[in-house]
């Protein structure tokens, strides 16, 4: 189940189940050298459960990106690992306002159960950056999501929803820096597909901005069952010239 079938997309979604509390500033999750080192060999890891599903070109064995921020990598979700500073996260109120998932751990835990047991057309990925996990993402196959039912959607169509964790690196342009660098990895990794999109919520202006700061251009307006958002479309066609 992606965030557009359960109500939590980017940008705004569904009613809270629980209010947002004020939490200290993220945890320093930072992942060990072993499975860095994984990440980073010539030799991609097998395959293995939805995150590596053929619906998205196994996400977990992308390349790391070399960015001005650092070197970023996006590293599929587990839960025993990520659950505890995911929940963080989605307890800060700044995330909470939009993500809505604000609430104890069994919130975020259903949340991810529903994309990590799923058939692999949505996958819950960490963004490291220099070793650190300071953000969340989700890369979709948006032609597949219910999302493709509000807008003219074309074959493997693929989809990001992301937040940013660490406060540190808010407002200081790394969310559009990361957005150029995961829409570049989609595309590079993913031949069929001709667009990247997201649909963030037309009152999230920051995020409206850094995506077209990041290449996407604004398509349309969607009226989403939980929002109003803002479709926004990066084209491979034009990734050379944005």
């Amino acid at each position: 189940m992606t965030r557009a079938e359960d109500g939590r997309t980017t940008g705004g979604a569904p009613r809270a189940h629980a209010p947002a509390t004020t939490v200290e500033d993220t945890l320093d999750l930072r992942l060990t050298e072993e499975l860095l080192a994984l990440f980073a060999a010539d030799t991609p890891p097998a395959p293995s459960g939805p995150a590596d599903s053929a619906l998205l070109d196994a996400p977990g064995t992308w390349r790391p990106a070399t960015t001005s921020a650092g070197i970023f990598r996006l590293v599929p979700v587990t839960l025993p690992r990520d659950l505890p500073v995911l929940t963080r996260w989605m307890n800060d109120p700044a995330v909470a306002a939009f993500w809505e998932l604000a609430g104890p751990e069994e919130v975020t835990a259903r949340h991810l159960a529903a994309q990590l047991d799923g058939d692999g057309r949505s996958v819950p990925c960490l963004g490291v950056l220099d070793g650190k996990a300071m953000s969340y993402w989700e890369i979709y196959r948006a032609d597949l999501d219910p999302l493709a039912r509000h807008y003219p959607a074309r074959p493997h169509d693929t989809g990001v929803h992301l937040l940013i964790g660490g406060v540190g690196d808010r407002g200081r342009r790394v969310g559009t820096t990361l957005l150029r660098a995961v829409a570049d990895l989609v595309l590079d990794h993913r031949p069929p597909c001709a667009r990247v999109v997201a649909e963030p919520d037309l009152r999230n202006t920051p995020s409206v901005a850094a995506f077209l700061s990041a290449g996407f251009r604004f398509s349309a307006e969607v009226e989403l069952p939980e929002k109003r958002a803002a479709l926004m479309i990066r084209d491979r066609a034009h990734r050379d010239h944005l």
